[in-house]
Formats: structure tokens, sequence, C-alpha cells
């Protein structure tokens, strides 16, 4: 896990652009939120540029891109430092894809309690106890 939603715009077209957002994410939050690319979830939507406000005025009129990232981690796996380094990497990373930014370019990180969020079935709480006693997630 995490869960992670990105939603974007931009001018700028490209095959893969997609995959280049998705490819990025996942590569920032393994290497500063250490989070398992292997279990990491991505979903990229695009939406219009004239149909994103910020301003007052939409981003095709102020010819600048934007995203939001959405991402779900289990409370208290990452510092602060961590997440701030996060969001200042993901904005530099998706400017250089998306093209100059709005600054009202948002990126949260939700932190879930672990026994409210999981996937496969399980709570993470239930896959955290389970590795300590070193049970089989089956029988978790």
């Amino acid at each position: 896990m995490p869960l992670i939603t990105v939603s974007y715009t931009t001018s700028r077209q490209s095959a893969s652009l997609k995959a280049d957002i998705a490819s990025a994410v996942s590569e920032l939050t393994a290497r500063i939120l250490h989070k398992d690319p292997k279990v990491t979830a991505i979903v990229v939507k695009p939406v219009e540029a004239g149909d994103w406000f910020a301003g007052g005025k939409s981003l095709a009129e102020q010819k600048l891109a934007s995203y939001w990232i959405d991402i779900h981690v289990s409370e208290g796996t990452n510092t602060k430092d961590e997440k701030a380094a996060y969001l200042a990497a993901m904005f530099k990373r998706m400017a250089e894809i998306l093209g100059p930014l709005h600054p009202e370019t948002y990126l949260h990180i939700d932190e879930v309690r672990g026994d409210a969020y999981g996937f496969g079935g399980l709570t993470q709480e239930r896959r955290y106890i389970a590795g300590k006693l070193e049970v089989s997630l089956e029988k978790a």
C-alpha cells in the first residue's frame, strides 16, 4: 500500500503521460516515504484545464498546469521531515512532467489508523501483528 490518487491538468500531451506520472509518484513514494512499490496502487485522472480554476481563473486561461495528489498511508509511519521532503520533491518532479505549475497545487497525505485501513482483506494492524508474531497472513 498506499493508495494514491493523482488528478492533473496540463497542456502537454504524450502517449506516456499517465505512465510517466504514475512512475514518478511510485518512485518518490518508495524513495522518500519508504513504501513498497509492489503494494502501491495509483489512480491517474486527467482534468481539462478549462475545468480547473485557481485564483478565480481557469488554468487554461493562465496557461499553467496543476495537480491534486491524495495519498493514504498508515498513521505514524512517516516523520514530518519525510512528508515535507515528499511534498517538495513531488512539486519539483511534477513540474518537470506537466510544465509550469500554479502555486495552488496540492498534495495531501492522509494518515489512516492501521485498524481502519488495509488491502487484500486484512487491515494493516493485522499484518503488523502477524509479522511480529511470525504468523502466516492466512491465520491473521
